[in-house]
């Protein structure tokens, strides 16, 4: 060794032996693979690579010849991939002469091509990169290959090597990977998003402006409304348009029952009465007939004409059964203006059907249907106007017709009284009419409702009687001075509508009490009405009950025998 620490010529042979310390690489662009050159191939027939070499183990010294190679190769380094792949100048840095070729065996024999396989012999060997990744020289010792450092990878073909299947590089020279493209590069996560680019299209105001409604009922296209949701958040006017009308739609689909309250025009009324006091009022006892005549007008103003041919079912309870009556709902209506008419006769009003028409409900009704025939949408107006009339004169009257009696054939009443009978039939057939047409009507207001109420309840000890003298109810038990207690029933009604009633039971002229109470019923307010009105039997009525079972049962039969045509 010299004094500049290079290795002499003379000590060269016994330096490399000994490992040493790879110098740095050269990026794979530096090197010249055309300068180095490539050893020679072994002769063909000499042996099968990949076998074990005869005679030589991992301990064997790393100089010794193999069969088949010169004294040049056989004293080749472990290292001697990565010396050769050093550059020109790195060798000419560190002072190592640059390898002369070996001389091969047999000059004149050209060498088989490394890509294609010997006419005879076994298949030559070819040291190098095969695949994507490189692989240990299988011509070196596996103990001699010392553990280099991994090169970078590069995505680039050696000079030499031609892409179109040429020769492949032989043992000794530098292993380059395949181009391979690999994975796709992943993106980068912290790279910023691309600016959102609207595809709505530009429209002008007045567009826009007219879209907004269509964009509340979500009708419009998906650029329509990309276009609005765009405009509203620069625009304040079709903003607050926008929301009143969404609003509006919201309205169009609410959850809760869009059926009118029955007390609302009563409210409406008390409240435009509270502020400005008409200067002649509505009677008390004539307020539920207003109530109900008005609301079964707004049923029918809200009907379509084919709906006045709809076939209504009348019930009521005769006779111990009950007894029903197919009609239409003008026929429904005549049957009303009929009845009415009593009350209009008594007010000395003109009577529907002429003076000589009979007193009988059922016989007006009858003589209503054979004069009109086939009623229809035209029985309205006649019916809407008397029930006007009626109202007016009886506001004006005030306290000096309550008292006239109207006559009902069988029995009469008084006009106040009468006023509240009629109101009462004309809930249960408004009721009616509503079941054919498919049409929601609620009960009247507790206050009109308890009124009727109170009506039936004073009606049955006379209606007891007279079924007691037609031999469908039990005698009487006692004998009772008119205006004295005796034996009565407790009658409860439940709800806002309701009370307590005691119903006499041997002389509609006693005195019910709580204290001569031998027997109790219990309904409810609307359970009693229907009841009444012959839309369920007695046995039907869901009543809890206690005491005398002969004396509950006379008053539910005597509450159903209320009911008429």
């Amino acid at each position: 060794m010299t004094g500049d620490g290079r290795a002499s010529e003379g000590d060269e042979d016994g330096v490399r032996g000994a490992r040493r310390i790879p110098g740095p690489r050269g990026a794979a662009d530096d090197l010249d693979l055309a300068a180095v050159p490539l050893p020679p191939l072994p002769p063909p027939g000499a042996g099968t690579p990949g076998e074990a070499v005869p005679g030589q183990s991992g301990a064997e010294a790393p100089g010794q010849a193999l069969p088949g190679q010169s004294g040049a190769d056989a004293a080749a380094p472990a290292d001697e991939d990565a010396a050769s792949a050093a550059s020109p100048d790195e060798r000419d840095t560190r002072g190592e002469p640059e390898p002369e070729p070996a001389a091969p065996d047999d000059p004149a024999e050209p060498e088989p091509d490394a890509c294609e396989p010997a006419e005879s012999g076994p298949e030559p060997h070819v040291c190098g990169p095969t695949g994507p990744e490189p692989e240990p020289d299988a011509c070196e010792p596996a103990e001699s290959r010392p553990e280099a450092p991994e090169a970078p990878k590069a995505d680039r073909t050696p000079a030499g090597t031609p892409a179109d299947g040429g020769p492949a590089p032989a043992s000794g020279s530098v292993p380059v990977p395949d181009p391979d493209p690999g994975p796709a590069p992943e993106p980068c996560v912290n790279a910023a998003p691309e600016p959102c680019v609207s595809a709505a299209p530009v429209l002008p105001h007045r567009d826009l402006q007219a879209l907004l409604g269509a964009w509340a009922l979500s009708v419009c296209s998906a650029e329509e409304t990309a276009a609005v949701e765009d405009h509203l958040p620069r625009c304040l006017p079709c903003a607050d348009e926008a929301k009143r009308l969404r609003e509006a739609v919201g309205l169009l689909h609410s959850d809760g029952a869009l059926d009118l309250d029955a007390t609302l025009r009563s409210r409406v009324v008390e409240g435009c009465l509270g502020r400005r006091p008409a200067r002649i009022p509505i009677p008390g006892w004539a307020a539920p007939y207003d109530a109900e005549t008005a609301r079964l007008d707004a049923l029918l103003r809200d009907i379509g004409d084919a709906d006045w041919d709809a076939q209504v079912r009348l019930r009521w309870f005769e006779k111990e059964r009950r007894t029903d009556r197919w009609t239409t709902v003008g026929g429904v209506i005549s049957h009303l203006t009929a009845v009415d008419g009593l009350l209009s006769a008594a007010l000395g009003l003109d009577d529907p059907l002429g003076g000589r028409a009979p007193l009988d409900p059922t016989e007006r009704t009858e003589a209503s249907w054979a004069a009109v025939g086939s009623p229809a949408r035209a029985v309205r107006e006649p019916w809407r106007a008397q029930s006007h009339e009626l109202i007016r004169t009886a506001s004006f009257a005030g306290r000096n017709v309550a008292e006239t009696s109207v006559s009902y054939g069988s029995f009469a009443l008084p006009l106040q009284d009468a006023l509240v009978d009629r109101a009462f039939e004309c809930w249960v057939h408004g009721w009616d009419i509503a079941e054919a047409v498919a049409y929601p009507y609620p009960a009247p207001s507790a206050a009109h409702l308890h009124l009727m109420i109170d009506l039936a309840a004073r009606m049955l000890p006379a209606a007891l009687a007279g079924r007691r003298r037609a031999g469908l109810a039990g005698p009487a038990r006692e004998l009772v001075v008119p205006g004295e207690p005796g034996r009565s029933l407790h009658l409860e009604i439940e709800g806002h509508a309701g009370g307590d009633w005691y119903i006499a039971l041997d002389s509609p002229a006693a005195l019910g009490t709580r204290e001569t109470a031998v027997a109790q019923v219990a309904l409810d307010a609307v359970e009693f009405c229907r009841l009444v009105a012959g839309h369920i039997s007695p046995a039907e009525a869901a009543a809890g009950q206690e005491g005398d079972r002969e004396a509950i049962s006379d008053v539910l039969f005597a509450a159903a025998s209320l009911s008429r045509l």
